[in-house]
């Protein structure tokens, strides 16, 4: 009984040294205050994309941008009336979200060299993300981890980004139907070996 009770507070007695020693090791650690400051993240120079992106040019109509060639106050006059467009645009067709969508929901009547968000800020095609994701949010956020839409570069990295528009129209975005291919052919099949299956 004397021996287990002379080993019971020898194992104590160890278990007050392991804790001592591990509050001065988290003291020296951590320094006096007993906390240390995380590491402060670089602000994000823009909110809707990832940092260390680019983003190519938009693929605009040849002879369309900017569109303040014509669209300069001057050489055509400020229409803010919804209208079916006979003069120009005439083979736009919007289908892009309800009946009441209309041109300069997107395009700011002021500079139409820009986009124009819902709070009314005015952005650079090359954001045009920013506008898309007003509505497809879960697009938008997919697209900035990069499970939607394409992007090169590194994988901890730079990296570029396509932008909604290289594979979505703007204005008639989904996609028709495509064909189903059958599946492809296993290697070990062109090789003819046995017990390969198509």
């Amino acid at each position: 009984m004397a021996d287990r009770k002379r080993t019971a507070a020898s194992a104590a007695g160890g278990f007050a040294v392991l804790g001592a020693a591990c509050l001065l090791a988290t003291g020296l650690a951590f320094g006096p205050s007993g906390a240390q400051e995380p590491p402060k993240a670089p602000a994000p120079q823009d909110e809707g994309a990832p940092q260390d992106i680019q983003v190519p040019a938009p693929p605009f109509t040849e002879g369309i941008f900017p569109c303040t060639q014509c669209h300069d106050g001057k050489t055509v006059k400020l229409n803010t009336t919804r209208r079916k467009l006979v003069d120009m645009h005439d083979d736009i067709v919007l289908q892009h979200g309800p009946a009441s969508r209309w041109c300069l929901d997107c395009h700011d009547p002021q500079d139409r060299d820009k986009l124009r968000l819902a709070s009314g800020e005015r952005i650079e095609f090359s954001r045009s993300y920013l506008l898309c994701g007003q509505c497809h949010g879960d697009k938008f956020r997919d697209w900035r981890v990069g499970v939607h839409g394409k992007r090169t570069g590194e994988w901890n990295g730079k990296k570029q980004y396509l932008l909604c528009v290289h594979c979505h129209y703007p204005h008639a975005p989904h996609f028709k139907p495509i064909k189903p291919l059958p599946p492809p052919v296993r290697p070990e099949t062109l090789r003819g070996e046995k017990g390969a299956q198509p």
